[in-house]
């Protein structure tokens, strides 16, 4: 394989490392690729699973004596520091690169800059900034839980033509058809936890599953002020299977949480909304703080209205994959997909700044990374 030019390179590191999402999290996607100095392919690689070897390690082990003299292309700064595995930067000096060109800095305090110092004083042309752009996109989940504590919050609904997630009476299966249903078990099986609320685990009884199972098991995080869910609902029993979280209230009957505890459930007990004191809802602010600390990456809001309401107002959307059937449902009491108290007016620019659009048998389906997130 022959590269024209540096972008062509490092397109394909790019493309190496999104076949890590899923598996590598709560580390980043990374993809490397050695050329020699006529652009021809020396050896490549990604991160494949957490812990296991980082890309440059992979495409140097391949590489072997080839490396010597090549130039690495790289999605992110190799590292600098012992962690799971040794130092990036060492390897990449003992193979005897003579030039790295990397896409971003890595945002992690141990490593910020601190790789990039170390290549440079042994010698090694570094470049930085090489569609840095798309670096970025590719590892916003990362970047977002290193820079504010908080995974990323994917939102997630199916609606029909005219904007209703359940008719008047509630009913919602099935809006969406199969093929759009398999796309989001493969968004769920990439996710570190799918978040509902108590009045869409009550209604749908769901189980909250990828089927078929993906990279990764999400914990099903469900918001309960009350700890209402009952004890014979497919969440509970399949506990074993898939973790289970719930968040309640400040007013939750202690005896619902001990039940739920002793069917080792996990109960995290939470305060009120911060906008909305007087409300017993969970705050989807210290929510998102509790799954942080917890070091997801990647967090699926899934419903219902008031839940993607409350986080929609408190602007903590970071992307949307909205599924529209072709169908209508009608009635004024019908639900959309957005409650809370929404926006005076409309916004001037589109709320998605890379919006990708497919037609899924006959489904739209609309996904991209919001404009007002601060983690593009």
């Amino acid at each position: 394989m022959d590269f024209a030019t540096p972008d062509d390179v490092m397109c394909r590191a790019l493309a190496l490392a999104g076949r890590g999402i899923g598996f590598v999290e709560p580390n980043p996607p990374v993809g490397a690729v050695i050329v020699d100095d006529q652009g021809r392919l020396v050896a490549e690689g990604w991160h494949e699973c957490f812990g296991g070897p980082h890309a440059e390690i992979a495409a140097l082990d391949r590489a072997g004596e080839r490396a010597r003299g090549a130039t690495l292309v790289v999605t992110l700064e190799p590292c600098c520091h012992f962690g799971k595995t040794p130092p990036c930067v060492d390897a990449v000096i003992a193979a005897g690169i003579a030039r790295v060109i990397i896409a971003m800095q890595d945002p992690f305090p141990r490593v910020a800059g601190k790789g990039i110092e170390r290549l440079r004083a042994a010698g090694i042309d570094v470049e930085i900034g090489r569609l840095g752009l798309e670096a970025r996109r590719l590892t916003a989940p990362f970047c977002k839980l290193i820079e504010t504590g908080r995974p990323y919050v994917h939102a997630k609904w199916a609606m029909t033509l005219d904007g209703r997630i359940a008719s008047r009476t509630g009913a919602s299966r099935w809006i969406s058809n199969a093929a759009s249903r398999a796309v989001v078990h493969r968004l769920r099986g990439r996710m570190d936890a799918i978040v509902v609320g108590i009045g869409t685990a009550l209604a749908d009884n769901p189980l909250l599953t990828a089927r078929p199972a993906g990279p990764r098991v999400a914990t099903r995080v469900i918001l309960d002020s009350h700890a209402r869910l009952p004890l014979e609902s497919q969440l509970v029993r399949t506990v074993a299977e898939a973790p289970l979280l719930i968040v309640t209230g400040p007013d939750a009957p202690r005896e619902n949480i001990s039940t739920l505890r002793a069917r080792n459930v996990d109960v995290f007990e939470c305060g009120p909304t911060s906008s909305a004191p007087h409300m017993s809802r969970p705050d989807p602010n210290a929510v998102l703080e509790e799954l942080g600390r917890r070091r997801m990456t990647n967090v699926l809001v899934e419903g219902g209205s008031a839940i993607l309401g409350a986080f929609f107002d408190g602007q903590l959307i970071d992307e949307a994959h909205v599924f529209i059937a072709p169908k209508l449902l009608g009635g004024a009491a019908a639900r959309s997909p957005l409650g809370g108290a929404g926006r005076p007016t409309p916004p001037e620019l589109p709320d998605l700044e890379y919006p990708e659009i497919e037609v899924l048998d006959g489904d739209v389906y609309i996904h991209g990374t919001r404009r007002m997130s601060r983690h593009p």
